[in-house]
């Protein structure tokens, strides 16, 4: 079965008591592309980063088998940025 994916892609910034994890892929799209890899092929992500998304999420994504030819990289852009900090309870 093969899977199309549009969606958010983002870069997350999420701090809790336990650690603290900067600038890492985030995002709908992210999120359920690299957990449908591990069940169905292909799978074809459509989405839009800035020029700023780093090349290691990009590797990331087409290890685990991802078809990115529907990614557009906007250059000079900046990709969506969201940050979370939890606190013990995990709210």
């Amino acid at each position: 079965m093969s899977l199309l994916v549009v969606g958010s892609i983002a870069l997350d910034t999420i701090e809790t008591p336990f650690g603290h994890a900067d600038r890492v892929a985030g995002g709908s799209a992210v999120y359920i592309s690299a957990a449908a890899s591990y069940f169905t092929a292909p799978i074809r992500l459509v989405g839009v980063v800035g020029s700023d998304f780093p090349k290691s999420e990009i590797e990331f994504l087409e290890s685990r088998g991802i078809d990115l030819a529907g990614l557009q990289t906007i250059e000079g852009g900046k990709t969506f940025h969201w940050s979370g900090r939890y606190h013990y309870d995990l709210n």
